[in-house]
């Protein structure tokens, strides 16, 4: 059994195009007049085949479509890749194949459509429940059209996410509570919930840094919120399995724990990134940012790869713990020889004692202490 079999395989696909760019987003998503569909789907298909061939007869457990705003492709280009798909992996009995959506691009036949291509679950950026604050998160629809669209979603599917940020500007810990209980009176089975970061190279980030973005809440309060989320989530019978998504049992993201198990995912399209067992050794790939210079690739090197780079030993062992302690099962010791040794059990041991860290029957957990000082739990355990 090779590791990355412990997280299963998986593939991205990543739409790199969105109506408007929101201030406060660092994801490579890009705005353009027109979208050749058809050209793209070829781009896609090729990259499938490619990838396909350095990873037959895995498993495939499930699809993403990521962006950027993926619910902006044609109905026809999904079910093209979804067939590509189908035609290249066995699939599990319960892939779960994902399409992120926004609000703005919600249409009940393009709805169907992906659901006829093949999706089975949406994931919905919704990101608040009132007019004001999603305009000053920059968001182009107002809090009316996400509930309908978010009604169209669940009409279609059996499976729906949706996203929220908080700590925003001039929020209160009262106010995200009472925005979170109307989330979770109308979730389905999945929610997102995201601490507000500021990212350099946005344009909140520019803002911040010249002391415009104003009336954030402070750490304590923002903390307050995290601790809030946990709690009312869980009584709600929707457990954080992970930092920042919960969801009721059975409902986990597929996908994402792929991800946080380490296992192996294929990344295509613009700036998609990927891990790939080939051969025995792990790599790193990433492909290039620019949608028109990714297009120009594929079509004239049939190969959309920047990079790909072997992972040292060293380099596969801190990704393990950067992704699986984000995890509320957390990690298994015996993956990873390091963890077992002296230096590494006396780390665990001071963390044990002063309550951030659990390691039992050969699994390390963060404790509910520990889950919000999570960076500081990686340092104490990677730096040397």
């Amino acid at each position: 059994m090779e590791d990355w079999e412990h997280g299963g395989f998986g593939l991205y696909i990543h739409w790199p195009f969105c109506q408007a760019k929101c201030p406060y987003c660092d994801f490579n998503s890009h705005v353009v007049a027109q979208i050749d569909q058809n050209a793209w789907a070829e781009a896609y298909l090729s990259e499938i085949g490619r990838v396909g061939a350095e990873t037959e007869g895995r498993v495939l457990r499930s699809v993403f479509f990521g962006g950027g705003t993926p619910s902006l492709m044609d109905p026809a280009v999904v079910d093209a890749i979804l067939t590509k798909v189908r035609a290249t992996w066995p699939m599990a009995n319960d892939i779960e194949i994902t399409l992120e959506a926004n609000p703005t691009s919600v249409e009940a036949g393009r709805f169907a459509g992906y659901r006829d291509a093949g999706v089975n679950r949406v994931s919905m950026g919704i990101q608040a429940l009132n007019d004001a604050d999603l305009k000053a998160l920059g968001r182009l629809h107002s809090a009316d059209e996400a509930m309908r669209a978010f009604e169209i979603a669940r009409d279609v599917f059996d499976r729906v996410s949706f996203d929220l940020i908080y700590a925003r500007q001039g929020q209160s810990v009262a106010d995200w509570t009472a925005e979170l209980q109307r989330a979770l009176d109308l979730a389905v089975d999945h929610l997102s919930l995201y601490q507000l970061t500021i990212e350099d190279g946005t344009a909140f980030g520019d803002r911040y840094a010249a002391g415009k973005l104003r009336d954030l809440p402070d750490d304590d309060a923002a903390a307050d919120m995290y601790a809030a989320t946990q709690e009312i989530c869980e009584m709600a019978g929707f457990a954080g399995y992970e930092v920042s998504n919960h969801a009721r049992a059975g409902c986990e993201s597929i996908h994402n724990k792929i991800y946080w198990r380490y296992g192996d995912y294929a990344g295509i399209g613009p700036g998609a990134h990927g891990r790939l067992t080939l051969g025995g050794q792990r790599f790193a790939t990433e492909a290039p940012r620019a949608p028109a210079g990714w297009l120009a690739q594929v079509r004239k090197t049939g190969n959309g790869d920047l990079s790909r780079e072997a992972l040292t030993p060293d380099e596969q062992f801190a990704e393990f713990l950067l992704m699986g302690m984000r995890l509320r099962e957390g990690v298994d010791i015996t993956r990873f020889p390091q963890l077992t040794s002296e230096k590494y059990v006396n780390k665990i041991n001071g963390l044990v004692e002063i309550g951030m860290v659990t390691c039992e029957s050969e699994r390390l957990q963060l404790t509910p202490q520990g889950a919000p000082v999570l960076n500081a739990v990686l340092r104490t355990l990677l730096d040397d």
